[in-house]
């Protein structure tokens, strides 16, 4: 679990980490064991790719910093869905609220309750796996 201080520590340099490659961000913020991000894809650029290049850099940065005291890894899983241009400010403010929003919910029920709302298409995953 990481506390709000490191958290912040993380979330600024993942956004700073994502201008110098060109990467938009929207938003980022989260809670003790995960991260929400909010993303528009260039032309050329993956979901897949930006996941490894966000993920794997921030690990490389958490361990050489000793950020914090055990080694660091995310997980090699994600899980990404589209937003509409609509739905793009609910999304931004769900994503700012989290600490509010995690007081009232655990992140295994988060992500039953966004498996219901973005169920996935019959014989595809949802969750996307992090690239070999």
């Amino acid at each position: 679990m990481i506390d709000s201080e490191v958290r912040n520590a993380i979330f600024n340099h993942i956004i700073e980490n994502a201008r110098q490659k060109s990467i938009r961000i929207h938003c980022v913020n989260g809670w003790m064991d995960h991260a929400h991000v909010l993303i528009s894809l260039g032309p050329d650029q993956t979901i897949a790719k930006v996941a490894q290049l966000l993920k794997g850099e921030s690990s490389h940065w958490i361990n050489e910093k000793g950020i914090l005291r055990h080694k660091f890894d995310w997980q090699n899983d994600y899980y990404a869905v589209s937003v509409s241009e609509s739905g793009f400010s609910v999304v931004r403010e769900y994503i700012r609220t989290q600490e509010e929003h995690h007081r009232k919910k655990t992140f295994g029920e988060e992500v039953d309750q966004i498996l219901v709302r973005c169920p996935r298409p019959s014989g595809r995953v949802s969750r996307l796996d992090k690239p070999e």
